[in-house]
């Protein structure tokens, strides 16, 4: 069964295909999860005539309910004919003290401190919170003389989903692979899996987390135009998404009316994204902002007012970066475009537990986008609401102990990512050893991204610098953490090149020898280092850039005769290119003065294309003679991918030459492999076995 067929069996009247807002929406200004619960109710089919008819009827309701503010007048005068009328709007209620009863404001219909029930608002508090709540109303209009309120609401019903069945939900995990779950959330948030890796996925993924683990404190910087904050603006109705430059304290938190505490937006939602954190020109941030935070994000609670109020909101920043990520690195930190009031200490930094690598999302573009059928984002927003009250925090102290260094900010934040990532892709709590260890390390990496750059910026935290390393439990190995931005480009962290430097001075003063003449000690200067090569194991994560085959094995090559090439997979035309770039590099780094021997053993196993391949080498290979190597080929390869030399060293390759992830034909990656993002895969470079 294909993942859409299991989809639509497993969700029944829960899933809807995520093309169909963006069709029905057009110009209109309503959230998706608005238009989702409505296509849900109509369009929850694979049959297309049911599409057909249910994108009729929502567009109907929208046409004839949804009230747009330029028809605000129209729909108050069929309201007054009609007795009564239900209409699509987002509504604010106020408490008006003078007169002891609840209000609302109509954002769109235009009508103002309309008196609504005491009951209703009860039963649904997010009305106070001051940012509105898209709601089906049905407003009445009472005609006659000497009525003091012409407009009635004589019901109100907020569009969300009022009951879900978290058991069923957990059940139905068993149904899907992870991969396949991990699709079926990736449709879910809007997005198509396809033109995304694993690691690209998790990235896409880590934006939920705040909605689904209570205080969780999240960040994500990078390019405009990836998505960030979709999942805030439009996704949930249990997320508020703000202007970062249009908080206050009083609207975060506790707004003082007289003698009365008017709680903010923490009170009322599980998330409160704040949008382009960037810094502004001309905008400052209330110190008093910045203390209350703080403590917020430290302690779940805040002073304002009379007492201390608590809160399980959780807080995501999202915000465009000025550089590029090695300009960055080099120059400054990446932190350097949120508010410098932010950055005046560490405190506030030390206090997020993810920082999310936005510049590893691509642009979004028209494919970008999932047509495919996802969960309705009402239904799934209440069950990540219900799964905020489950703590899988405590499993991660059966897979790995980490370094005593790590601050107890460090192993808090390591712990609620993995729990919300835990909760997210494994609820029935089943997992594999390798899928705990992928979670694990996205979460440290993600705290760690943190932590090297608080060294930067507060320099009290390179007192007690954390080494980011822990024990693997199941089998005792020892596993380091590295971001991958410092993989990609040679970066160490401020800790790091401090004892990089103390070390390379400690080695120079012990091989100094003091009875050299300075004539001497130039000389040595002078002359070239010849490098010494050792066997060793070279783990390339997935996404990373900067990667190529010179850096990986160029060394080894450089004075072989003859190299043997086992990869059963170099048939395809992106494949060959591999090959002629391997062969490439060899001409490039070879030092042999005669003709080099290159001997391929691949696999053809697709009998219509067996011709074609073997012209391909033969073309190859005379194009190759005159450059003075002898390319020679067989179809007689096994499973095993490696590359032998004649200098007698054994490159085993987990991938073979296949490493690349898919790259246009119109970009850099295509005339420079360092410009290109890898899958993962490990290179191991051994001696030669002699019986081998």
């Amino acid at each position: 069964m294909e993942l859409q067929e299991k989809i639509l069996s497993a969700f029944i009247g829960k899933v809807v295909r995520k093309d169909l807002a963006f069709q029905v929406k057009g110009n209109l200004p309503v959230p998706t999860y608005v238009l989702e619960y409505l296509l849900g109710q109509y369009c929850a089919s694979d049959d297309e005539q049911i599409i057909a008819e249910g994108i009729e009827k929502v567009k109907s309701v929208i046409r004839n309910n949804y009230v747009s503010r330029a028809e605000a007048n129209l729909v108050q005068g069929k309201i007054r004919e009609r007795g009564s009328y239900t209409i699509i709007d987002k509504i604010t209620a106020i408490l008006n003290d003078k007169l002891d009863q609840y209000e609302i404001t109509f954002a769109n219909l235009g009508l103002t401190k309309i008196p609504i029930g005491d009951a209703v608002v009860r039963k649904n508090p997010k009305l106070l919170s001051g940012n509105g709540v898209w709601s089906i109303v049905k407003l009445g209009f009472v005609s006659g003389e000497d009525v003091r309120v012409r407009w009635e609401v004589q019901s109100l019903k907020p569009i969300q989903i009022s009951n879900i069945d978290l058991d069923e939900f957990i059940e139905q995990r068993e149904k899907f692979t992870t991969e396949e779950w991990i699709d079926l959330l990736i449709h879910t948030i809007g997005l198509n899996p396809e033109p995304l890796n694993r690691r690209e996925k998790f990235i896409a993924l880590a934006r939920i987390l705040p909605h689904i683990e209570n205080n969780f404190n999240f960040i994500e910087l990078g390019p405009k135009g990836t998505g960030k904050s979709h999942v805030y603006q439009e996704f949930s109705p249990y997320s508020v998404l703000v202007s970062g430059g249009d908080v206050t304290s009083a609207r975060l938190f506790v707004k003082m009316s007289g003698n009365k505490e008017i709680l903010g937006l923490v009170g009322y939602w599980d998330v409160v994204a704040w949008d382009e954190y960037e810094q502004k020109p001309h905008r400052s941030i209330e110190a008093k902002l910045v203390d209350t935070m703080q403590n917020y994000l430290a302690n779940k609670s805040f002073n304002r007012g009379k007492g201390t109020h608590e809160s399980t909101a959780s807080m995501a920043f999202v915000g465009n970066t000025k550089h590029i990520v090695p300009y960055m690195l080099k120059n400054s930190h990446l932190f350097e475009s949120i508010p410098t009031d932010f950055l005046q200490t560490g405190a506030f930094l030390d206090r997020l537990h993810l920082y999310n690598p936005g510049w590893e999302v691509k642009i979004l573009k028209k494919n970008s986008f999932s047509t495919g059928y996802g969960l309705i984002t009402d239904y799934f927003s209440a069950i990540l609401h219900e799964m905020r009250s489950i703590d899988f925090s405590g499993n991660l102290q059966k897979y790995a102990k980490f370094s005593g260094t790590l601050s107890e900010r460090d192993h808090n934040s390591i712990r609620k990512t993995f729990s919300g990532f835990c909760k997210l892709l494994y609820p029935n709590g089943v997992m594999t050893d390798d899928e705990a260890k992928e979670i694990i390390d996205f979460a440290a990496e993600s705290r760690k991204r943190v932590k090297d750059q608080l060294y930067i910026i507060d320099p009290i935290f390179c007192a007690e610098p954390a080494k980011f390393e822990y024990t693997w439990l199941p089998t005792g190995e020892t596993v380091k953490v590295e971001t991958l931005e410092n993989l990609e480009y040679n970066h160490r962290n401020v800790m790091e090149q401090k004892q990089r430097v103390d070390n390379e001075n400690a080695e120079d003063t012990h091989n100094t020898d003091e009875n050299e003449s300075n004539d001497q000690q130039e000389e040595k200067t002078k002359r070239p280092r010849i490098k010494h090569l050792m066997a060793k194991v070279i783990t390339v994560r997935e996404n990373q850039g900067g990667v190529t085959y010179k850096g990986l094995f160029g060394d080894y090559l450089t004075d072989a005769k003859e190299i043997l090439i086992v990869d059963p997979f170099i048939r395809q035309p992106y494949q060959i290119d591999n090959l002629v770039d391997f062969i490439q590099i060899v001409k490039e780094v070879s030092t042999a003065q005669d003709t080099i021997k290159i001997h391929l053993s691949t696999q053809n196993d697709d009998d219509e294309k067996a011709a074609e391949i073997i012209d391909s080498f033969n073309d190859l290979a005379d194009e190759l003679l005159p450059m003075g190597i002898e390319f020679t080929f067989d179809f007689k390869a096994d499973h095993d991918r490696y590359i032998r030399t004649d200098t007698g060293w054994t490159i085993t390759l987990g991938r073979g030459l296949d490493i690349f992830e898919k790259f246009n034909r119109f970009s850099l990656g295509r005339a420079n492999q360092a410009n290109r993002r890898c899958k993962a895969f490990n290179v191991s470079i051994n001696k030669t076995e002699e019986n081998n």
